[in-house]
């Protein structure tokens, strides 16, 4: 797998992880955008989410064995699995973030298989990455739309990640944005005539993950198959 991965790199960070500018296309994002259902969100303090299929159980558990839905599967798990060869993807979370929210510094832990995979839809935003410990080096990571972030292996087990609550994330250039050399040619540029300033839209993720422990029970009552 990291072979296939291995020009998309990012360097300088513990192994692995891996950036694709315009992993899907502008048609293939719009529609997506339209088909996320308006009536499945969970409203949080400043933010919205959905997990999909259905949230994990208080022991880390998929109590479903439903696949994800077709506007997720095709285009993007579809050509995970493809170009990829990943664990059998089972589980989505849909975040929507507002300019101005990010999240708290955290780990996605051992629930999951030691992969991640986050495609990026609407705005642009970085990602703030560091590592465990007192001392912990930190790295800062755009997120463009459309763009995909693979992580995993130490990366994955060694480093918590998180999104600062800010209007314009600020002082972009090669030497502060790690995977600034695999960015598309426009944004670089775009954020280059605007002083190393991005500024903030509606941006929503898609972080797709293998849950480890999957059962059949959730899709059942009283003896009958939930449909």
């Amino acid at each position: 797998m990291e072979a296939a991965l291995e020009r998309y790199r990012i360097p300088d960070i513990p192994e692995s992880m891996f950036y694709i500018h315009d992993y899907i296309s502008l048609e293939e994002e719009a529609k997506i955008l339209s088909q996320i259902p308006k009536n499945k969100w969970i409203t949080l303090s400043h933010r919205r989410l959905q997990a999909v299929p259905a949230p994990l159980s208080g022991n880390n558990t998929l109590l479903t064995t439903r696949e994800l839905p077709v506007y997720l599967y095709n285009p993007v798990v579809n050509r995970l699995h493809n170009d990829f060869d990943f664990e059998k993807i089972n589980h989505c979370l849909i975040n929507e973030y507002p300019p101005g929210v990010g999240i708290m510094a955290h780990e996605d832990g051992p629930a999951y298989h030691p992969m991640v995979a986050t495609v990026s839809l609407g705005g642009s935003i970085v990602l703030d990455v560091a590592e465990k410990g007192g001392e912990a080096k930190r790295w800062h990571i755009l997120q463009e739309p459309r763009s995909l972030l693979v992580t995993m292996g130490q990366a994955y087990t060694e480093t918590r990640h998180g999104i600062g609550d800010v209007l314009r994330d600020e002082g972009l250039e090669r030497e502060t944005v790690a995977n600034w050399d695999l960015l598309g040619v426009e944004e670089r540029k775009s954020i280059e005539e605007n002083g190393g300033v991005n500024v903030r839209q509606t941006r929503v993720s898609l972080t797709f993950r293998s849950v480890k422990k999957v059962s059949t029970l959730g899709g059942k009552v009283f003896g009958k198959v939930r449909r």
